[in-house]
């Protein structure tokens, strides 16, 4: 698990559909109310499948391989800094 934010995030979320999808108005036809609440239930279930992308750690490889090429950039540039140091002292 990925800690009680992200988990605590989605059961807000899907609470929120849960109560919100009784009260709202659809069905009557292409009214205001019902853009509204396709649009307000389409929003909903965004944000419910981006928390659950991240407690699922759907994309944990990639955060992974941004590390390695983070440190790798590093690497180079401590080297580019330090050879230039040794090549100046010599």
């Amino acid at each position: 698990m990925k800690g009680i934010k992200p988990i605590f995030s989605l059961s807000l979320a899907v609470g929120l559909l849960i109560f919100a999808i009784p009260r709202l108005e659809v069905g009557q036809g292409w009214t205001l109310p019902t853009i509204f609440a396709v649009v307000w239930i389409g929003m909903v279930l965004l944000i419910i499948a981006a928390h659950l992308h991240e407690v699922l750690g759907v994309d944990e490889e990639t955060k992974k391989e941004m590390r390695r090429v983070k440190q790798y950039q590093r690497w180079k540039r401590e080297q580019l800094v330090y050879g230039n140091k040794r090549k100046m002292m010599r």
